[in-house]
């Protein structure tokens, strides 16, 4: 059914009378009239019955009314909400994050953003290594937090905003003196018993190329895709546990350091993505700046701490 039929049966109907339907509407009478006719044409039957000047619904008229009705309240609805969406202040927005990352940084983060944008509904989904591309290629989300060098040199179907670079860090039992100065150099590093994550985590693939470029064969104790089961492992005293500078650890009593190869910081430069063949949002475009902002702010989330190790509990293998 045309609306602008629809809407003429209605201001008809609650007035009675053609003209004064005409007046409101602000359209001829003729016009009107014929608007009318078209529509019982349409339908197959009758609207209206002529009572004196007055124009009366017929019954089936009558049924067909608070359907009308609704119809151009839908209307008016979609039109409110396209009217929201062209402002850039409403909508979804589904971005992927890794595990550590939502619990460091999003998990803050997202209050600072719905006091700006209330009426966005930010959907997080996890997503580790290469999934976080795959899924901003299937459109499944808008955003995906992810290592910077993620996409080769010259693909042109990702854009992304640079976000600060994460740092290994290696953490232990508070006794083990390791890493004097707040840092150890992989090479000392690499004979300690070791608490890894799974291959499948893009810092664990730091460490490993960083392990091949200085010839070294680390002594791997343990590997977990829970983090969070390192830093327990760590504080007990069963190795050493190589984390990333996102991961928070204050529940846990460790002596903390960063981890170097040559003099240099190993660290990871990270970014948020997206699709360019798909046209963000205002919101989505907003959300990546002020990400950017907090991560600028919060980062590292964990930093190497002093300690003074007078014993050793955890002695190299020979």
């Amino acid at each position: 059914m045309d609306l602008r039929r629809a809407r003429t049966f209605v201001t008809v109907a609650e007035l009675g009378t053609v003209s004064k339907a005409a007046l409101r509407l602000r359209v001829a009478q003729p016009a009107l009239s014929r608007q009318i006719a078209e529509l019982e044409l349409e339908l197959g039957f009758k609207l209206f019955d002529r009572v004196g000047r007055r124009l009366v619904l017929t019954g089936e008229g009558e049924q067909l009314l608070s359907d009308c009705r609704g119809l151009l309240n839908h209307a008016s609805a979609v039109d409110e909400r396209a009217q929201l969406l062209r402002s850039g202040h409403t909508g979804i927005l589904r971005v992927a994050g890794s595990p550590q990352m939502i619990e460091s940084i999003f998990s803050e983060f997202l209050h600072r953003y719905a006091e700006r944008y209330p009426h966005v509904q930010v959907k997080l989904i996890e997503a580790i290594g290469s999934g976080t591309l795959a899924m901003l290629e299937r459109g499944e989300v808008h955003l995906g937090q992810h290592m910077a060098h993620a996409v080769q040199p010259g693909d042109r179907r990702f854009a992304n905003l640079p976000l600060e670079p994460v740092e290994l860090l290696a953490a232990c039992h508070p006794s083990l003196a390791i890493g004097q100065g707040g840092a150890i150099d992989i090479k000392r590093l690499a004979s300690y018993p070791l608490l890894l994550e799974d291959t499948g985590f893009v810092f664990r693939q730091t460490f490993d190329a960083a392990c091949r470029l200085a010839g070294l064969e680390p002594n791997i104790k343990f590997e977990s895709r829970a983090p969070h089961t390192l830093l327990a492992m760590a504080e007990a005293g069963h190795g050493v546990a190589i984390i990333p500078s996102a991961l928070r650890t204050h529940r846990y009593k460790l002596r903390i350091v960063g981890v170097a190869h040559q003099g240099k910081p190993l660290r990871q430069p990270l970014a948020i993505f997206w699709d360019k063949r798909r046209l963000l949002p205002r919101y989505a475009t907003a959300f990546c700046q002020m990400f950017a902002e907090h991560v600028s702010e919060v980062f590292p989330v964990t930093r190497p701490s002093e300690f003074k190790a007078s014993t050793t509990r955890i002695k190299r293998s020979r």
